[in-house]
């Protein structure tokens, strides 16, 4: 459901502290377990910092704000500090490493292994005893970090406000539960193992007075979220790793042959005695992706891939081949494509490790920010852009980074049938009223299909020149950046004309632009953690990059080579995605609703994501993730909805043998850890020092035997 206005709750936690000396050793097996995990406690305390969110105003900014600078309810990075040099080269004393008053649970990867079939890998290690540095703290002087501020009240929006929704206030259902007595059932769905609660919701679509706009493929959340769990499919196995999950991927994951029946004479999906092969074709591609990809750019160099193009928007994606293949050329792909006919088309993509989600351009925006795709692409995607004014193709161009391109590679572009020459000849004009630019029509005679490649303008002269203002431009008080539950409109939004508002240049070629803050962010104007938004940012990159590098990456044992597919449920800046851009993974950006929006920032960068309510079911299919990471979302998010649902949903999208990363209160971590465990997830550290926990767990195999009915 919409949510409206919400104030951050205030929290100050202090972190420093000095341990007391540590007990005397002994050889025994449990005390080499706990010296294992309190080995541990060094790395974690820095990287442990609270966020204590200060109140603060939403308010409607005005179009192309000059720093869309983020405002999360998130956990504070820590400062760029850099140990005293001596510090370095020697080994914490014992005191420092083994606080006394701290409790932990750490179980080797040996203790449990699933039943089900799968193919022999790797177990992951016990977290190890070697020396690690240490991640920076903020000091006393940079404790600013460690909480949000409001030192500009009303200088930070969420995008709740943004989109104008109605305020619902939910209930707190934050007692805890003990494990064991939730009584956990299956969901007895139609959809089964593929269940979406808020694309499946069946009561709701059959209510709907009409589909003409494919209402009933939009999202249509239950009044109270799901507490059943859903089923896995039979022979479910341990996924396929990247890259060669790219290629093929198990039959028993998704068994579905719908689209082997529909396209396998595409090159889309075949089936090869128990696993689904991807040939890399397409229906406008069928010759291979990457041929494909480089006729682009031969048609015009200026998208030159993985330099100035970097995030790519791919509509009605199919099973995402184009997006797998562009990780190639170093390009980010948000593909989309609803739940339909073409069953589990995404679910395909997410299972290979490409990053999708299920949506559909009908009668609301799309879940993402104005302004902030590099290019947008649609091969064949069965949209009727020219119809009604224009007014999904107007969707488009509100998500179009000015001075961006569409690629259209559809029959209207190249063939002469009457059906075809029309279509072509209404978007000829629809285009040309919106100003776009046609500046490449080319045919690729290998696959032998074509390509209309048009340009969005980069300022407003073109606008100011038109004889007709059809389509009209937008109100002065229409957000482009609001995108939650927001009706489409046909429309415009004029462009920025202030030189140091977002908008008006492109941002640097990547990989510089995820190093460095947008031009837009001003030294002049306050960040997140109440410094000057541009060393907030840089702060906050230095903060997950020790985090990552000193604790994630060795710290907790995982085994990386098993990751691929990453969702941050609570972002910022987006250093948490940052920080993992040379490892061979993707991150899924979350900035909840009731957050300050930080969104346009993360794409600006050169990384992607989404808005997102979590009190209600994320759009994607069960078992898409490999690690999800939440930063003090839980303690927020149970003031308004109840938390055994959103564990629930967690426990849906995160695969069998996934992990969850948690940071918060202990308060939450012990909910959290209680539900978990009923749920036979696998507890693999749990820790708390003062008022501040991490708790790191593995899902099972396990699903209960019983139904909902």
């Amino acid at each position: 459901m919409a949510l409206g206005h919400t104030r951050l709750d205030v929290r100050r936690q202090h972190q420093q502290q000095h341990a007391a000396a540590s007990s005397s050793s002994c050889c025994s097996a449990p005390a080499v377990a706990a010296f294992v995990g309190l080995c541990l406690v060094a790395v974690w305390t820095a990287s442990s910092a609270l966020v204590t969110p200060a109140d603060f105003s939403p308010f409607q900014a005005p179009l192309w704000r000059r720093a869309a600078a983020p405002a999360d309810g998130n956990p504070p990075p820590a400062a760029a500090r850099e140990e005293d040099a001596a510090a370095d080269d020697q080994e914490p004393p014992a005191a420092d490493r083994h606080p006394p008053d701290s409790t932990e649970k750490a179980k080797g990867a040996d203790e449990k292994q699933s039943t089900a079939e799968k193919p022999e890998e790797k177990p992951e290690e016990k977290p190890k005893t070697k020396k690690e540095e240490p991640e920076v703290f903020p000091d006393a002087k940079d404790a600013e970090l460690l909480n949000q501020t409001a030192a500009e009240p009303g200088r930070w929006r969420t995008q709740a406000a943004e989109s104008n929704t109605e305020t619902n206030e939910r209930a707190n259902a934050s007692s805890s539960v003990p494990a064991g007595s939730h009584g956990w059932k299956l969901c007895d769905v139609e959809a089964g193992a593929d269940y979406i609660p808020c694309l499946d919701n069946l009561e709701a679509i059959r209510k709907l007075r009409s589909d003409k706009h494919y209402e009933h493929r939009e999202r249509h959340c239950p009044e109270e979220a799901p507490t059943c769990l859903v089923p896995l499919p039979p022979g479910y196995r341990s996924p396929i790793r990247w890259p060669e999950s790219r290629d093929q991927i198990w039959y028993s994951n998704v068994p579905h042959t719908k689209l082997v029946e529909y396209k396998g004479h595409q090159n889309w999906v075949n089936v090869s005695g128990e696993h689904l092969v991807f040939p890399g074709g397409g229906t406008q591609f069928k010759r291979g992706a990457l041929h494909y990809i480089d006729f682009i750019q031969e048609a015009k160099k200026d998208v030159a891939w993985g330099k100035r193009t970097r995030v790519v928007l791919d509509v009605g994606c199919g099973v995402a081949s184009f997006g797998g293949y562009l990780f190639d050329r170093d390009v980010l792909t948000m593909s989309f494509a609803p739940k339909d006919e073409h069953e589990a088309q995404v679910q395909f993509a997410l299972e290979r490790g490409i990053p999708a989600i299920s949506a559909v351009m009908g009668t609301k925006r799309l879940p993402f920010p104005g302004g902030v795709f590099d290019v947008v692409h649609c091969a064949r995607c069965r949209v009727p852009w020219h119809i009604e004014g224009g007014k999904l193709l107007l969707e488009l161009n509100r998500l179009l980074r000015p001075g961006g391109y569409f690629v259209w590679s559809a029959t209207p572009v190249y063939q002469k049938l009457p059906e075809d020459v029309e279509i072509w000849e209404a978007m000829s004009a629809l285009t040309r009223s919106m100003c776009w630019n046609l500046v490449n029509k080319v045919k690729d005679r290998v696959n032998r299909v074509g390509a209309a490649i048009f340009q969005k303008p980069m300022d407003n002269r073109c606008y100011d020149a038109r004889s007709a203002a059809n389509p009209p431009l937008c109100g002065e008080f229409d957000n482009p950046d609001a995108a939650w539950n927001v009706s489409l409109q046909s429309c415009m939004h004029k462009l920025p004309r202030d030189p140091a508002m977002r908008g008006l240049r492109w941002p640097e070629e990547w990989p510089l632009r995820v190093e460095r803050p947008p031009y837009w962010l001003k030294s002049s104007e306050t960040g997140v953690y109440g410094k000057p938004a541009p060393e907030d940012f840089q702060a906050d990159y230095e903060h997950w990059k020790r985090v990552i590098s000193n604790s994630y990456m060795e710290g907790l044992g995982i085994d990386w080579s098993a990751v691929r597919n990453v969702m941050d449920m609570k972002t910022v800046y987006g250093g948490f995605a940052a920080a993992l851009r040379n490892m061979k993974v993707w991150v899924m950006n979350v900035v909840p609703i009731d957050s300050p929006d930080t969104l346009p920032i993360i794409y600006e960068r050169g990384l992607f994501g989404l808005y997102h309510d979590w009190c209600e079911s994320f759009s994607t299919y069960p078992r898409s993730y490999d690690l999800v990471h939440a930063n003090h979302l839980f303690s927020k998010v149970k003031k308004r909805c109840e938390l055994l649902g959103v564990i629930v949903e967690v426990d849906r999208i995160v695969r069998p043998e996934g992990r969850l990363i948690v940071r918060d209160d202990m308060e939450t971590i012990r909910e959290v850890e209680s539900i978990v465990k009923s749920l036979h997830w696998e507890v693999r550290l749990s820790y708390s020092q003062e008022n501040e926990g991490l708790l790191f767990v593995q899902k099972a195999m396990w699903r209960p035997n019983t139904s909902s009915s």
